[in-house]
């Protein structure tokens, strides 16, 4: 069976994603349109989403329904839940996220909290009206977006390397609390992309994975393994932070966020 013959067999015939509307959450919408999945299209820019839907409903012929939502909301699971009442989702996949970068001294502290309700708020929340619904069809997927920063404090971006940490270690529990309901959990961790992130958190990218090698990666593992680095460059960036102790990966994350920040320059304590 083909990677997309099985992702509609396993999860079909409807998935949701969040963050749809560019980057990592837009690639994994078109892979799975190719899938043959209608598409729950979630982000904040409603007139991007319904061009998307246009386009991938001409090329794929799958149905989309494009949500405009601000996910830092509170009541914004409740809604997508209420939206797609009479609709048979079978998978969630949570891309939407941004992050911040700075000491954290100066960093705009209404951003940051906004940045905990976007990357983990909206995530469990989602997961929480989301798992019962699979569980109850006997079957589903769910990915969570976590990063290579979630393993280690990342000083330059700490509190958004704290909300990937937060992700990381919630998909691993959902994990074992989902088991023999029918519902696989993935958590994804890939490293520097080239997206719109990096404009939005301030930083500047060396090399990157696309998108769309990204979402390949989670694609294939979803399903198959509870964790992914997806991409050569999150993989290559893993191992060689593997063996150092988590003190060590904390001062290198410094030395590589020295370099992304974009200025006035951030220096790392010493």
């Amino acid at each position: 069976m083909s990677d997309d013959s099985r992702l509609l067999a396993s999860y079909g015939p409807w998935a949701l994603i969040t963050g749809a509307s560019s980057g990592i959450g837009l690639a994994l919408a078109q892979n799975l349109a190719v899938s043959g999945m209608n598409l729950v299209l979630v982000a904040r820019r409603l007139d991007v989403l319904n061009s998307i839907a246009r386009e991938l409903n001409r090329t794929h012929g799958v149905q989309c329904l494009p949500v405009g939502l601000d996910l830092g909301q509170a009541s914004s699971a409740a809604e997508l839940d209420l939206a797609t009442a009479k609709l048979d989702i079978g998978l969630l996949v949570a891309a939407a996220g941004f992050g911040t970068s700075g000491n954290f001294l100066h960093t705009d502290e209404s951003a940051e909290m906004e940045m905990v309700a976007v990357n983990c708020v909206s995530a469990l929340a989602l997961c929480k009206r989301f798992a019962p619904r699979f569980a109850a069809r006997g079957t589903g997927g769910i990915v969570l977006l976590s990063s290579i920063v979630a393993f280690q404090g990342v000083p330059g971006a700490a509190n958004y390397a704290a909300t990937k940490a937060y992700i990381q270690a919630l998909a691993e529990g959902l994990r074992f609390d989902l088991a023999g309901s029918g519902v696989s959990v993935l958590a994804a961790a890939p490293g520097p992309v080239a997206s719109a992130f990096a404009a939005r958190a301030g930083m500047q990218m060396g090399q990157t994975s696309s998108p769309q090698e990204v979402a390949k990666g989670v694609l294939a593992a979803l399903g198959r393994r509870s964790f992914v680095r997806p991409g050569w460059l999150s993989k290559a960036l893993g191992w060689s932070l593997a063996s150092a102790p988590r003190w060590a990966r904390t001062r290198i994350m410094a030395g590589i966020m020295r370099g992304m920040i974009r200025p006035p320059a951030w220096v790392p304590p010493s």
